[in-house]
């Protein structure tokens, strides 16, 4: 299947999750081109980029399983190409 670049934007708002959220991504790390991360402390909340290069079908289920993490917060833009 055709692979496509996306950018999965995560805001963190439970900073009790934070292990869950890495070992998803650790799971998914071969698909993963980059992330930053970016504590806002005076907010306490954490956000999280992640550019990834996967087929839409993988992309969405990482997006979908990284969304149901309580206090959890995630967007997902797509490449056209």
């Amino acid at each position: 299947m055709e692979t496509r670049i996306a950018l999965i934007g995560i805001i963190v708002e439970d900073l009790e999750t934070v292990d869950k959220i890495n070992e998803l991504l650790h799971e998914y790390g071969q698909y993963i081109i980059g992330r930053m991360g970016l504590p806002y402390r005076e907010k306490n909340i954490s956000i999280i980029s992640i550019v990834v290069n996967a087929e839409m079908d993988l992309i969405s289920t990482l997006a979908g399983k990284l969304g149901m993490i309580k206090g959890v917060n995630v967007k997902t833009i797509y490449s056209k190409k």
